[in-house]
C-alpha cells in the first residue's frame, strides 16, 4: 500500500465547542453572526447583527480575542477587535481616512414589483450631497441578483468593464442596481420586466430626470442590455460590454478560457434558453439582439476585445456593423490582446474616462469628447488620467 495517513488530532471542526456562523438577512441585507453547539439540537442563537458588512472573524491562537472588518458602502472596512461575547467591539484601523475630503454617496433598499407582479428589490445610491429638489441624471447598473452587495465598500478605481459606482455617485448622478429574476425560455423578456418597473419606481421618487437615464453592464448584463434597446426608448444611452448579441451563432462555438462548448450556457445555466438550437430556434432567434437591431433609437458604446475567451468578440463586431449599416448611433473600443476584462491598468484608466465622457455626453450636457467623432487613434490607448473624475466635496458639482 501506500504511504499511511497521519490522523488529525480533532476533528477539522471540533464538535466539542461553540461555532459562529457567519449570518445575512435576506431581506435587510444586515450581517453578522450567530453561535450554534455542533453537539446537540438547539437553533442557531444570535450574537449581533448589523447593518454593515461584517468580515469574517478570526481568532487568536491563545486568547478569546478576534479582528474583523466592519464596513459600508460609505465606510472603509476597518479592522476592529473584540472579545468572543462581542459585546466590547473596538475599531483598531482608520484606513482611508482622506474619503473625508470627497463627496461620496450613501446607498439603501428599494422595494419595487417587476411586471409580473414580483416583489423585488433594488440597491438606490445617492450623492452625498443629495437635493430632493433637484432633478439628477441616473445610471443604472445590471447583472443578476446585485443588493446583496448593499454594504460593499466601493473604492474610487478604474475598471476592467463597468462603472465605478462611487466616482458616479460621487459626479452627481443618482445610481441604480436592481435584482432580475428569469423564466427560463425568456431571459431578455425577464430584463425588461424587472429593470423598466425598477427605472419607474426611482421616477416616480421626483428627483431623477426621466430625459437622463442611462444603463450599462458588462457580459450577461451586456446582453440583457443589447436586447432591451430592442425593446425600449426609456434609456437616453446604454453600455454593453462583451455582450453576445446573436445566439445562433454564439451557440455552437467554445469557450477558450475554459474549452467548454458554449451550448451548456443556453441549454442549462446563465443563457436559460433551455431547448437546444435545433428544437427551438425561433427561441433563440427571439432572444437575440441582432435580430431587431432595426428597432433601436438609443446612442449604443460597447467595449469587445480580441482575446476575450468567455464572449467571442466577433459578436460585438456583429452588432456594431449591424447598427453602423442602419446609420445607428454605435461606438466600440476592442482593447487588443486583453480578454474579457481589462488587466492593464493604462488601459483601465483608458476606458474608464472614456466611458465616463460617454455618459457624461448624454445624461450631463457634457461637451462632445473628440473621440466620438473622430475615434481613438492606437498610440493614444492608456493615455489619460483618471484623477479628475473624482471631485473633493467643497468642489462645484
Amino acid at each position: 500500500g501506500g504511504p499511511q495517513r497521519r490522523q488529525a488530532e480533532e476533528p477539522v471542526i471540533s464538535t466539542a465547542k461553540p461555532i459562529l456562523l457567519s449570518a445575512t438577512d435576506d431581506r435587510t441585507k444586515a450581517n453578522g453572526l450567530y453561535r450554534v453547539s455542533l453537539a446537540g439540537t438547539a437553533e442557531p442563537t444570535k450574537v449581533l447583527m448589523l447593518d454593515k458588512a461584517f468580515g469574517v472573524p478570526t481568532k487568536a491562537r491563545d486568547a478569546d480575542v478576534y479582528v474583523f472588518t466592519l464596513g459600508r458602502f460609505d465606510e472603509f472596512p476597518n479592522l476592529w477587535v473584540s472579545s468572543g461575547t462581542f459585546t466590547d467591539m473596538k475599531k483598531v484601523s482608520d484606513a482611508n481616512p482622506q474619503q473625508a475630503e470627497f463627496n461620496w454617496g450613501r446607498s439603501e433598499l428599494i422595494d419595487y414589483v417587476n411586471a409580473d407582479g414580483k416583489k423585488l428589490r433594488a440597491i438606490l445610491t445617492r450623492p452625498e450631497d443629495f437635493d430632493p429638489s433637484k432633478k439628477y441624471p441616473m445610471m443604472v447598473y445590471i447583472y443578476e441578483q446585485l443588493t446583496n452587495g448593499l454594504h460593499r465598500y466601493v473604492a474610487p478605481a478604474p475598471g476592467g468593464s463597468s462603472i465605478n459606482v462611487t466616482r458616479y455617485a460621487s459626479n452627481g448622478y443618482i445610481v441604480l442596481q436592481p435584482d432580475i429574476v428569469y423564466d427560463i425560455g425568456y431571459p431578455g423578456q425577464s430584463a425588461l420586466k424587472c429593470v423598466v418597473p425598477a427605472v419607474q419606481k426611482v421616477l416616480s421618487m421626483g428627483f431623477v430626470d426621466p430625459q437622463r437615464v442611462g444603463i450599462q453592464g458588462h457580459s450577461w448584463g451586456g446582453y440583457q442590455i443589447s436586447y432591451m434597446i430592442t425593446q425600449t426608448h426609456i434609456f437616453r444611452a446604454v453600455e454593453a460590454g462583451a455582450s453576445v448579441v446573436n445566439m445562433t451563432s454564439a451557440y455552437g462555438g467554445i469557450r477558450w478560457g475554459s474549452g467548454m462548448s458554449r451550448a451548456f450556457q443556453y441549454e442549462k445555466t446563465q443563457s436559460r434558453i433551455g431547448p437546444p438550437l435545433w428544437e427551438n430556434p425561433m427561441l433563440y432567434v427571439e432572444n437575440s439582439p441582432l435580430f431587431w437591431v432595426q428597432k433601436i433609437r438609443t446612442p449604443y458604446l460597447t467595449m469587445a476585445n480580441d482575446e476575450d475567451d468567455a464572449v467571442p468578440w466577433y459578436q460585438g463586431i456583429e452588432f456594431f456593423s449591424a447598427m453602423r449599416h442602419l446609420g445607428k448611433e454605435a461606438y466600440m473600443f476592442v482593447y487588443n490582446g486583453e480578454k474579457h476584462g481589462l488587466r492593464q491598468r493604462d488601459n483601465q484608466k483608458h476606458w474608464t474616462v472614456h466611458m465616463a465622457e460617454y455618459f457624461d455626453y448624454f445624461l450631463k450636457d457634457a461637451p462632445k469628447p473628440e473621440w466620438m467623432e473622430k475615434g481613438v487613434p492606437y498610440l493614444e490607448k492608456g493615455k489619460r488620467d483618471v484623477t479628475p473624475l473624482f471631485k473633493k466635496s467643497t468642489e462645484d458639482r
